[in-house]
This record gives C-alpha cells, sequence and structure tokens, in this order.
C-alpha cells in the first residue's frame, strides 16, 4: 500500500530457522522441535544462476527499475534465441513452474528438454502481464518485470535427471524454476453439484458464468464442483454463502477470470479450494475489483489450496471474515497486494501460502474504519514483492507476524512492516501487542527513493502516530540485507515516537551497512542479538527531525557483533555486500566511528577521520594522558599510519608523543608500537608516519598521547590507517 505523499526526504550534506540457502536452491525444510520458517511447500525451487547455461547470467543487482533487481536472489540467466538454461531436478517431478522475463511489448516460447529429448509441448512467455506502471505512487518506476509459465511435463523425471529450457524466437530471462509432483486430479464428491451438469464448458470457449451461479444456488450448504478443464467466467459472482467451492486440483481445474467474487456481505460458511483462477490483469486499476475475492466471505469461511494468479489482489478483504482460514495457496503476479485484510478481521488465520512476484505488499492488514484484532500471517513464503513490503501491518490490536520467510524485497519496501501509516481516516493504531517471531528475512530492504535513504529488513515506523503498543520482536534470521536489519523510524517526517519495542534472539549476516537504523525518538531493548558481516556500523542513531527526542538502545545482555556506531548523522553509512573488498589502497579510519578520552569545545574525535586535514580533534587540555580511539569495523592488517595536522603555517612546527595500541573486541589492548615522538611540521606538510610490524591485525585502533610541545593537549586532524 502508498500513499500519494511523499515522506520527508532528509538533507544530506556529504552524502536460526531450518532454511537451506545453498547450492541454488530455497527450500523450507520439515519441521522439527520449532517451527520453521516458512511455508510447507510441495515443490523445490532452483534458481537459473546455479545451474549450467550458454546464456548470460545478469546481477547481482539492487537498483530500482532493473531487471536483476527484481529477480530471486538478485541474479537471473538472460537467454538469446538457441541459448538454454539445464536444471538438475532436486526431487521427483511430473511438472515444472518457470519464472521469466521477456522485453517489453514482445512475446514468445520456451522449448523444453528432457534428459536431452525435447518434448512436444512449449511454455509460452510474454510480456503481457508485466512492465506494470503507477505514476501516481511517489517514487515508483516501471516494475513488475517477471511472470511464471508453468507445464505439466507429461512423464515423471526423478532426482538427478536434467531439465532444459531454451529460448526459440526471443530473448527470455530465466530468474528461478520449480518442481513440483503434481496428484493426479480429484474425483466429485458425492453428492456435490457439478458446474458442467449446469452448462458449464470445460474447453474455456463459452462463457460459463450463469452456469457457476446456477450451480452455487442448488448446492446450498454443499459443494460445487469443478471439474477438470478450463472454464472462462466474464462478470463476477455475488450472493455467495453456505457452500464450498472445490476444483479436481490447481494444475487440472481452472477457471478464467479477472474478477471472481465481489460482494460486500455474506452470512459466511463459504469454502473455495483445489483449483486456479487466472485473470487478465495487465495494468494496475486501484477503482477496478479485479480480484480473485473483493469484500466479504463471511464468518467460519475459508481459502485453500488455490493458485491464483494475473489478478490486481488475490483477496481484499473487507467487511466480516471473522475466523477465515487462508492456508495452502500460491498467489503469483498480482499488479497490486496478494492478500489485504482492509479493516474489521477479527481471528483470521493466514498460513502456509507461497507469494511471488506481488506488486504491492504481499500481505498486509490495514485497520481502516475499525481495527484488525487477533489475527496472524503465519508460516507463509513470500518471495519479491517489487514495490511495497513483504509483510505489512498498518495499525490493529493484538495481531502476529510468524515463522515466514520472505526474501528479494524492492523498492518502497521492507521484509516486515510493523507501522502506524494510516493512509485514510478512520484509522486504528497498533494496540495491545504486536508479536514479530521467528522470521527469516533474507536480501530484505530497499533504497527508497522518496527518502533518498535505506528502508531496513524489518521496520517499526511511528508514521502517522506514536507507537503506543507492545512490540515483541522474537527469533528473528536476517541475512544479505542490502542496507540495515532492524530500522526505527517516523516515516511522515513528524518525529512521533517508536518505543515499546523488545528485540530478543536475532541471528543477522552479512548487512549491508547497520544492525540498528534509528531515526525515531523513542527506546528499544535488545537482548541476544548476534551480528558478523556488518558492512558499515552496528548502530546509526540519528533521530528526524533534528531535536526531536532521543532513541535510547538498552542492552539486554548476549549482544555481540555490533557495538559500534556511526559518527556523522551528516552523512548516511554506503551500502557494501556485507562486508565489501573495496580499493586496498584506501585508508580504513576515515569515516569510521571515533572516540576518545575527552575533546576541547568543538574539536570532538570525528573530526580527525572525515577527510579534511583542516578540521581537527583536540583533547582535553592540560589533561594528558589522553587517548583517541577509532573503530575499523572489522579486523584489519593494518601496515601504516599517517598523522597529520593542520597544514597552515600558522601551526608551529611541535613533535606529540604517543604509542599505538590495537584490538579485536574493544576491551582488550596490546601495544603496537612502544611510546616515541613524532615530528609535525608544516614545512614538510604537518604529517607524521608510524610503521606498524608484520602481523599486526586490530579493529580498534588507540592513540595513547603523553605529550606535546606545541600545545598542552593531543592534537590530530587526520588519522589514516593503510594496509600497506
Amino acid at each position: 500500500m502508498h500513499s500519494n505523499s511523499l515522506r520527508y526526504v532528509r538533507s544530506m550534506s556529504a552524502i536460526g530457522a531450518a532454511v537451506a540457502l545453498a547450492a541454488g536452491l530455497l527450500v523450507t525444510l520439515a519441521p522439527a522441535a520449532h517451527a520453521a520458517a516458512g511455508a510447507d511447500l510441495p515443490f523445490t525451487s532452483v534458481e537459473a544462476e546455479s545451474t549450467t547455461t550458454t546464456g548470460t547470467k545478469i546481477g547481482p543487482d539492487h537498483t530500482q527499475g532493473t531487471i536483476a533487481s527484481e529477480a530471486s536472489g538478485r541474479q537471473a540467466v538472460r537467454l538469446s534465441a538457441g541459448q538454454r538454461v539445464e536444471f538438475i531436478a532436486p526431487r521427483a517431478a511430473n511438472a515444472v513452474n518457470v519464472s521469466y522475463n521477456v522485453p517489453d511489448g514482445q512475446s514468445g516460447s520456451l522449448n523444453v528438454y528432457v534428459n536431452g529429448t525435447k518434448l512436444a509441448k512449449t511454455l509460452a512467455v510474454t510480456s503481457k502481464y508485466s512492465y506494470v506502471d503507477t505514476s501516481w505512487i511517489a517514487g515508483a518506476k516501471t516494475h513488475h518485470f517477471f511472470d511464471n509459465a508453468r507445464l505439466l511435463l507429461g512423464q515423471n523425471v526423478q532426482p538427478g535427471d536434467k531439465i532444459a529450457v531454451e529460448a526459440v524466437s526471443t530473448q527470455v530471462t530465466v530468474d528461478v524454476a520449480d518442481f513440483e509432483q503434481v496428484a493426479a486430479a480429484a474425483t466429485k464428491p458425492a453428492g456435490a453439484v457439478s458446474v458442467t451438469d449446469k452448462g458449464a464448458d470445460p474447453s474455456g470457449q463459452g462463457d460459463s458464468t450463469q452456469a457457476f451461479r446456477n450451480a452455487i444456488a442448488a448446492a446450498q450448504g454443499g459443494v460445487v464442483w469443478i471439474p477438470p478443464g478450463d472454464y472462462r467466467l466474464t462478470s463476477s459472482l455475488n450472493g455467495v454463502q453456505n457452500v464450498t467451492l472445490q476444483g479436481a486440483g490447481s494444475w487440472h481445474s481452472v477457471v478464467h477470470t479477472s474478477r471472481f467474487i465481489d460482494q460486500s456481505s455474506s452470512s459466511g460458511g463459504v469454502h473455495l479450494k483445489d483449483f486456479a483462477v487466472i485473470g487478465e490483469v495487465t495494468e494496475r486499476v486501484d477503482s477496478n475489483p479485479d480480484n480473485f475475492v473483493n469484500g466479504s466471505l463471511g464468518p467460519g469461511s475459508s481459502v485453500s489450496g488455490m493458485w491464483l494468479q494475473h489478478l490486481k489482489v488475490g483477496l481484499w478483504l473487507t467487511g466480516n471474515n471473522d475466523n477465515l482460514v487462508v492456508e495452502n495457496n500460491r498467489i503469483l503476479d498480482t499488479t497490486a497486494d496478494g492478500l489485504n485484510l482492509n479493516g474489521n478481521a477479527r481471528g483470521v488465520r493466514v498460513r502456509n501460502n507461497f507469494l511471488r512476484n506481488n506488486g504491492d505488499d504481499a500481505l498486509a492488514m490495514w485497520s481502516l474504519y475499525s481495527p484488525d484484532t487477533n489475527s496472524s500471517f503465519e508460516s507463509n513464503t513470500i518471495s519479491q514483492p517489487n514495490l511495497a513490503n513483504g509483510i505489512a501491518i498498518y495499525g490493529g490490536t493484538d495481531l502476529a507476524v510468524k515463522n515466514n520467510l520472505i526474501s528479494d524485497t524492492n523498492a518502497l519496501g521492507s521484509g516486515i512492516a510493523i507501522s502506524n501509516q494510516k493512509f485514510l481516516d478512520p484509522f486504528s493504531p497498533l494496540a495491545g501487542t504486536i508479536t514479530v517471531s521467528g522470521n527469516t528475512l533474507v536480501r530484505a530492504g530497499a533504497m527508497n527513493p522518496n527518502w533518498q535513504h535505506p528502508m531496513g529488513a524489518l521496520r517499526v515506523d511511528s508514521y502517522d502516530s506514536a507507537i503506543e503498543a507492545n512490540v515483541s520482536i522474537t527469533g528473528t534470521t536476517i541475512t544479505d540485507s542490502p542496507y540495515s536489519a532492524f530500522e526505527f523510524v517516523s516515516g511522515g517526517g513528524h518525529g512521533y515516537a517508536t518505543k515499546n519495542v523488545t528485540v530478543d534472539g536475532a541471528t543477522v549476516r552479512n548487512t549491508g551497512t547497520v544492525v540498528v537504523q534509528a531515526e525515531s525518538q523513542g527506546a528499544a531493548k535488545f537482548s541476544n542479538v548476534q551480528a558478523t558481516g556488518v558492512g558499515a556500523a552496528g548502530i546509526y542513531n540519528c533521530p528526524y527531525p533534528a531535536g526531536s527526542g532521543t532513541f535510547t538502545l538498552t542492552d539486554g545482555g548476549g549482544n555481540a557483533g555490533w557495538s559500534s556506531t556511526w559518527g556523522d548523522c551528516s552523512a548516511w553509512p554506503q551500502p557494501g555486500q556485507g562486508n565489501p573488498d573495496p580499493d586496498p589502497t584506501r585508508n580504513l579510519a576515515k569515516g569510521r566511528p571515533a572516540t576518545a578520552t575527552g575533546s576541547q569545545d568543538v574539536y570532538t574525535p570525528g573530526k580527525a577521520v572525515d577527510g579534511d586535514a583542516s578540521t581537527y580533534w583536540e583533547s582535553t587540555n592540560n589533561a594528558f594522558p589522553q587517548a583517541w580511539t577509532v573503530d575499523l569495523g572489522s579486523s584489519q592488517a593494518v601496515r601504516r599510519l599517517v598523522l597529520k595536522l593542520p597544514p597552515a603555517t600558522a601551526w608551529q612546527a611541535r613533535t606529540q608523543t604517543l604509542s599505538v595500541q590495537g584490538s579485536t573486541d574493544g576491551s582488550a589492548y596490546s601495544t603496537v608500537v612502544a611510546s616515541q615522538g613524532y615530528r609535525f611540521d608544516p614545512a614538510t606538510g604537518n604529517t607524521a608516519t608510524v610503521t606498524l610490524p608484520s602481523g599486526t591485525n586490530l579493529r580498534y585502533l588507540k592513540l595513547n598521547v603523553t605529550a606535546n610541545t606545541g600545545w598542552p593537549a593531543a592534537q590530530f586532524s587526520e588519522v589514516e590507517a593503510y594496509l600497506s
């Protein structure tokens, strides 16, 4: 979901879970003692970039508007005509679904080979449902580049068999393939009313709308049977209540319509199961109800085993949907949300679903008109939402987000957003306890073009009002976020407080910038948060607007790997892919967090690492010894220091006596270079060089200064550290 207004733009003066994420596979393993993150899926996915190919691998790329940035894993394989990707079957399968892209305005096909033998069937590919423009959404660019195409192979393949896809006449970029063993078509339940008995055409040629309506009317309290086949509906169904609509399986019974059920109310007892609804939505028009379900199914209803594709929204739920269960579904290629509980949801459970390539929030609760209460998103797998969040909670009371696996969010979104952004009134802000537990976020978070800086993998946002609810975040795994792991922000730029937050038990690996991105006033307690591969610093703590208040991080114990703080609120830390391997000739200390035992007036420790030799740190006067320390972010084999004073001739020559100490953890220091005098003379650039012995490895570099012949304080305009 998006508002039409811009969030603030900050000016910048300087500028656990049992998940396999290796060998090109992204699968959720069976639960053991604790629930695994993500859905228990009937298929196994294999990334194209992990295969043998005659094409060209593209990515990784996180740049908004590029093909690779929307791909699973931010990588894919581009095929010209005649080129192929060859997958190794990871499991027994008789069907494949391929996520792909073709250039705008083009269509074509993929030949399919099994162990070298070309199948008679091909996979049709098209750009028809891709390249969506939403100019009314601030910061949006053309997006929604990928689509999905599926095929029953007509034979069984075994693990280790080779399945290749080959571009025929147009360029095709292949992202990922899902391998599945599809069960045979189910048979008609006893007593069910078949839509074909009411005149439905399973060839898809005739209009079956009235036949479906007649079957629903005849089956009140029973089952409407949708036999294997393709059925075309030309208008939506309404008045649906106290009935089950059941197909022979989502690969067998297919309904072609962009609007399946559209009704504002129902007495309930509606059960939709085991068929596919595939639409013809090619653009996003928010005033059109181009959804599988638009409105209410009524209390005690369920949706299960569905394949929903090429719609605006899978389920846009308003009115009474008390105790609704939405489970075991696939929601693919929607131009907006996958599912949205649009207020008044009570006791709703959305669990074990797979969502890919959704054009807005994949799953959202929005407490418009009345609060969503006692509802949850649990054990869902979400991949590639391309214009918003994986999961978003906008207001509501006593809600839960548990054991979900979310990957590859794109522009304008986080993996999970817990927010008081209201969009419209009347809105019910967050209240009670919001539980966020056991979630895994992979490559989640994005650069927001409206904000001019990133959105974290997990965001708590006091956008339109302070966070008063208790927000409990536990058991989180965040891997390869391109920017930050946890973000606390008042996204409307008003400076509302983000408070009552606890984070307990998190594993953060290879976050691009920081572990905690605190941009609002408020408070959070962190316990047992372990981080490795932090790209810039542990904490960015710069509440906006300036002077709006402070954000207090309470250390609850058990934290490691992210104790440093970004020292310059005028500049955003630049992202890397985990800990980057930049220019080996770089100054390791530039821009890094610096501290000192004391400072005089405005001559603060950060002046010695700001890259400007005309500014300087000066210790407390007449108080030797004094120490200045810089955190290099990770252990480095430093071999040379260049110490500088301002080059102006007004600075008289002087000698400073100092020693160099190093530490890998910031607490236990050892002497690297013994105390001696270093001469600074404006006539020779006012610099001094310190050579460190071979074998030196340190993260924390400390200079202990005991004397200065030119002033009764330690002074450095720059401390530069080099690998050679």
